[in-house]
Parts: structure tokens; sequence; C-alpha cells
């Protein structure tokens, strides 16, 4: 199977709308960079005034144009309002794997059920639409939060990689490493994750 990068891909379902994240997004991604500087306490990125968006943006829609990394935009139907953001990166079609991360949402969509709903859609999305064979998950091993709603998913735990990443305050940490196998999401992944959905 092969895949084209297409700046087009839109995700949705009754909850929540995913669509590519452009440099036009600015505004409204910038009152979470100004007034919520807790969401990137265990990032490996940090959001924090004007020229921080933009550079985060930039990098974005670059990496996504040189078929890197695939950002999303993330639009709460709900509550009819742009929640954070989440992407595919360190996509390898040679191997069929991809990591989903990069992940954040501000403090009114946290525990909404908002994640779960964007993370079924790009799990299918994975699988279906791009022939991945195994989609990963790292998050910080202190954010517990963050590795118990990955577990949610179905995602296996497989390790911890000590001293893997540096942060934007020149601190390292150790990454937890989740993963999701085609075969599992198709065997119970995905009609269990529908069940919580509904």
């Amino acid at each position: 199977m092969h895949f084209i990068f297409e700046n087009k891909y839109i995700l949705e379902d009754s909850t929540v709308l995913l669509r590519p994240l452009e440099l036009s997004d600015f505004n409204n991604l910038l009152p979470f960079a100004l007034h919520e500087a807790y969401l990137w306490k265990y990032s490996l990125l940090s959001i924090y005034d004007k020229e921080s968006l933009e550079t985060y943006l930039n990098y974005a829609v670059q990496h996504r144009n040189d078929s890197l990394e695939y950002p999303f935009i993330v639009f709460d139907k709900r509550t009819n309002a742009y929640a954070g953001s989440t992407r595919f990166y360190d996509i390898s079609f040679l191997h069929k794997t991809l990591k989903i991360g990069y992940t954040w949402y501000g403090k009114d969509f946290q525990g909404t059920g908002l994640n779960k709903h964007a993370k079924f859609l790009l799990l299918d999305f994975a699988f279906e639409k791009m022939g991945m064979e195994r989609v990963e998950f790292r998050a910080d091993n202190k954010n517990e939060r963050s590795i118990a709603a990955i577990k949610s998913l179905g995602a296996s735990l497989e390790g911890v990689l000590r001293s893997s990443e540096i942060k934007p305050d020149n601190t390292r940490r150790d990454s937890a490493i989740l993963s999701i196998l085609k075969n599992e999401w198709y065997d119970s992944l995905r009609e269990n994750l529908l069940q919580k959905l509904s």
C-alpha cells in the first residue's frame, strides 16, 4: 500500500474534528500559550508566548511538508471550540510504524472523553488508511495521568527508555514506551474502545 501525504485529511466523529494544523491557527491556539503554561510540565516542547507559538507552528507545518510528521488541530464539536493539538510523527512507511504524540489539550477539555475520541480516529486512520502495523506512544515516565490514558486505549507498556530525551528546561527525562499492534487493534481493541466511546 502506498500512502501519499496530502494536506487535506480531516478525521471526525460526532464529538471531535481533527484537521491539518496550519500557520493560520495561530489565534486559535494563542490563549493556551498565554494562559496555560502548566500544559508543558511533562512536554518536550514549551509554548509560552507568541514567538514560541509561531516557532511551534512553523516547525509542525514544515515537517508535514517534508512528509516527516502530520500535525492536527483538535476541535471539540460539543463546545464549538479549539481544544489543542496532536500528530503522527516518526513515520516509517518502510517498517510500517509511526508514533502518535505531541498531544495536548487545554484544561477545559481534559477528562471530558475528547482524547479517546481523537485517539480512536487517529488509530483507525493509521491502521486502515496508512497501512501501519505498529503505533507507538511515548510519555514522560513521571506523567502518570498520560500513561494511564494511553493504557486505557488498550496499549501495552513495553518498558522505559532511561534518560532518553531533553526537556525544555535542559533536564533529561525517562520515557515510557507503549504500543498497539495492528492485529491487536482489529482483534479486540478497536471494538473495546468503540464501546467506551458509546
